[in-house]
């Protein structure tokens, strides 16, 4: 239990010191461009679908968490963050790489193209019912400001209080108690030996379903199943569409409505795409 405890907190550490990093950058760059970035993606939806979708393309979790940090200075719509957690495989594109790497390269090209594809559809879904993003995720017009304070003011109002005080704390405890609840699951079930032997449309909505856990593992038994050709690419296809690895654990922290409204999105979109191809052999 020790042992699991530290690896969970080490784990924590390393990904609060990413997100940490990625946060104060977009902060400074925010403040150096008196906010010419956001204005610039806040001018048109489909450059941010083509940019997020490529941030969450990139093997690992750095991409998601970019755009998680984008999503929570405002510049990024709900669509743009759909975009980035399709099109994110996590840490699991590491290991498809090692396993697999010539599929793992395609599927990663066909996730970037399914994000844009949902980064457009979930903005069209949003406005048809009316669904805002988070008011702490709105852009807050400070500009003006910008102009008149110094790099003492943008430290400690920005950075310490807003950064450091307000967001890490409920994002460490967020990360660590998930990470920790995931590991404490992993120790108990054999999901590898769980998997094997449904039936394929099963398999896809399993992997769709799973894909709603935050962080890496649970989806670790998708990529070495088809490393293995026990599994279709369509259920490697629906894993990678609805998990987002580790990218969706600051999200947590921020929103839990915005994070909530995603993943459900996410998992009927990985059934939705996936489905066709389990059924036609695929």
């Amino acid at each position: 239990m020790i042992a699991t405890l530290l690896e969970v907190l080490t784990e924590t550490i390393k990904i609060i010191a990413m997100v940490f990093v990625l946060m104060v950058v977009i902060e400074d760059i925010e403040f150096r461009t008196e906010r010419k970035i956001s204005s610039w993606m806040v001018g048109g939806r489909l450059r941010q679908y083509f940019l997020s979708s490529f941030l969450g393309a990139t093997p690992g979790c750095v991409g998601a968490f970019t755009s998680v940090s984008f999503y929570v200075h405002g510049p990024f719509s709900l669509g743009a963050i759909t975009a980035a957690m399709v099109a994110t495989s996590g840490d699991e594109a590491f290991v498809m790489l090692a396993k697999f790497p010539t599929v793992a390269l395609c599927l990663f090209g066909l996730l970037f193209a399914l994000g844009v594809v949902s980064g457009a559809l979930m903005d069209v879904v949003a406005k048809k019912f009316g669904i805002e993003k988070c008011e702490s995720c709105v852009m807050e017009e400070r500009a003006e400001e910008q102009k008149k304070i110094g790099k003492r003011h943008f430290l400690e109002e920005r950075i310490i209080r807003h950064v450091v005080r307000k967001h890490i704390p409920r994002l460490f405890l967020w990360v660590f108690f998930t990470l920790l609840a995931i590991a404490l699951i992993r120790a108990r079930v054999d999901l590898e030996a769980v998997l094997s032997g449904l039936p394929v449309f099963v398999l896809v909505s399993a992997a769709a379903v799973i894909g709603i856990i935050p962080g890496s593992g649970p989806h670790l038994p998708f990529v070495f199943l088809f490393a293995d050709g026990a599994i279709p690419f369509s259920v490697l296809l629906a894993s990678s569409i609805a998990q987002d690895g580790h990218g969706m654990l600051p999200m947590l922290s921020y929103t839990l409505r915005d994070s909530l409204i995603i993943k459900t999105f996410n998992v009927v979109y990985a059934i939705a795409v996936s489905a066709p191809l389990a059924l036609a052999g695929y």
